[in-house]
């Protein structure tokens, strides 16, 4: 039986059950956390917040949660590890590296930006780094991460967001491993996406487009399910710029068209993120874990989505991307 890794370990693909692919545990700014740890407070306090989120999660049935947690959004397995032991969930981590413009200044001057100066092709850094993680493990923790995370928003392709496409897309031939890409779909970077992964021959079934869901534009998330890629349906509770009914609207219709088998569901949300001042989260109370649950699934049933394809989206597409393709 193929098997997924987890934080606890590997699991069989057929054990993950209702897999939200796109949550994360904590979202922190690193450096600022370690520079004024007042902000973050008592570390006890933030991991039993995080443990008490996640029990309620599994409560309503959830079994599997996807965290793609890497480079540029404060990822720390330790902690992770810890919350973990505590609750009944399988929490499967990324690799990759998190970024909109530039690639972070450790790698500024590493890799193939010394091609110039040494007058050939020098290996990217990040590749190996990746590949290590889902190898060997993360930072010595013996968690191996189970999938790949990079990004593209609003700037588009620029040098530093192709290159670490490109160490994905290699560390991913590496490992066999699938991909996330958080993409902005109000620029339609999922064609972008399309563009550099294929020419780095990677399987659009083995890459989730994330955020699709941040469009209502049917005809056009039509056009990438129907080039093999997952479409990531996951910020329900995220009502800034597209409001319940929009997001619901749009997993509706595509399931009218026929493409639950291309759709992943997820909320986006965290137990805490220090991007967003406590203020602003407090405007947002539907942004959490079981959002989905409580209000999202009735809305879609009554508006004509069945039980078999909500358990398409929730637990065979989850499946099935992890599970490699000669499994």
């Amino acid at each position: 039986m193929p098997q997924v890794q987890t934080v606890r370990g590997p699991v069989d693909v057929a054990e993950l059950g209702q897999t939200l692919m796109h949550e994360h545990v904590f979202v922190l700014t690193a450096d600022v956390q370690q520079n004024y740890p007042e902000e973050w407070g008592s570390e006890d306090q933030r991991v039993a917040d995080a443990v008490e989120k996640l029990q309620a999660l599994a409560a309503v049935g959830v079994r599997t949660i996807v965290d793609p947690t890497v480079v540029g959004l404060g990822r720390y397995i330790p902690r992770i590890q810890r919350i973990a032991e505590q609750v009944d969930l399988n929490i499967v981590v990324a690799t990759g590296c998190y970024t909109y413009d530039d690639v972070p200044f450790f790698f500024h001057h590493r890799g193939p930006a010394l091609n110039a100066a040494v007058g050939a092709e020098v290996p990217d850094p990040m590749v190996d780094l990746f590949v290590r993680d889902v190898t060997d493990g993360i930072a010595g923790t013996g968690v191996r991460a189970a999938f790949l995370k990079c990004a593209i928003d609003a700037p588009g392709l620029t040098p530093g967001v192709e290159r670490v496409m490109r160490a994905v897309a290699k560390a991913h031939q590496s490992t066999g491993v699938p991909i996330t890409v958080h993409t902005h779909p109000g620029t339609q970077a999922g064609l972008l996406v399309q563009r550099v992964f294929g020419e780095e021959g990677v399987d659009p079934g083995r890459i989730v487009l994330g955020h699709s869901g941040d469009s209502a534009d049917a005809d056009h998330l039509s056009a990438l399910a129907d080039a093999g890629f997952l479409l990531g349906m996951d910020r329900f509770g995220l009502y800034l710029d597209m409001p319940f009914e929009a997001r619901a609207d749009v997993v509706v219709e595509m399931c009218r068209r026929g493409y639950a088998e291309r759709m992943v569901l997820s909320q986006d949300a965290a137990c805490y993120i220090d991007w967003i001042d406590p203020q602003v989260l407090a405007m947002l109370p539907q942004w959490n874990y079981t959002h989905i649950h409580a209000e999202v699934l009735p809305y879609l049933r009554e508006h004509g989505v069945t039980e078999d394809q909500i358990d398409t989206m929730l637990v065979t597409n989850p499946r099935r991307y992890f599970q490699q393709p000669d499994s």
